[in-house]
């Protein structure tokens, strides 16, 4: 008996996971700890900034700008369909900040920067753009003799 439950279960949990149902593998996501639902919510508050870089170059730009700028963050997804890359700000601290890209025009990129958290999505969004701000500028450019643009 114990076995012919342990089968119907198995069975039936397994039936459920590859069904691509996409409540039952959010709910999954949410149980291990790495669901993004939280981080789309919030896209609606996230902090932008366009950038005259493709999706390409700038996907991998924000990668290299998150390993040497922030070595405590961890990657725990990334969604291309999504279009976007979700950390955690330290191994510690699980606060979760989404990053999602848009292409807007040819050669140029929209980074959006979400979070639950005020502090976590400002400090990431400020470590990104200084970063690729500090990539696009032009090397002959001398600091802090630019015109403010705003």
């Amino acid at each position: 008996m114990n076995i012919r439950f342990s089968l119907v279960i198995t069975c039936y949990l397994l039936s459920t996971v590859l069904s691509g149902c996409a409540i039952i593998k959010e709910a999954a996501k949410g149980f291990i700890g790495v669901s993004t639902q939280v981080l789309e919510k919030k896209r609606k508050d996230a902090l932008k900034k366009s950038f005259a870089i493709d999706y390409d170059s700038c996907y991998a730009k924000v990668k290299d700008i998150l390993k040497e700028n922030n070595k405590e963050s961890c990657i725990y997804a990334e969604d291309t369909k999504k279009k976007m890359i979700s950390i955690y700000l330290s191994e510690i601290d699980t606060t979760p900040v989404g990053i999602f890209f848009t292409e807007e025009k040819k050669g140029f990129t929209m980074i959006e920067i979400s979070s639950p958290s005020i502090y976590a999505k400002e400090y990431i969004a400020n470590m990104i753009f200084t970063g690729i701000d500090a990539l696009l500028k032009p090397k002959n450019e001398p600091e802090g003799r630019g015109l403010a643009t705003e």
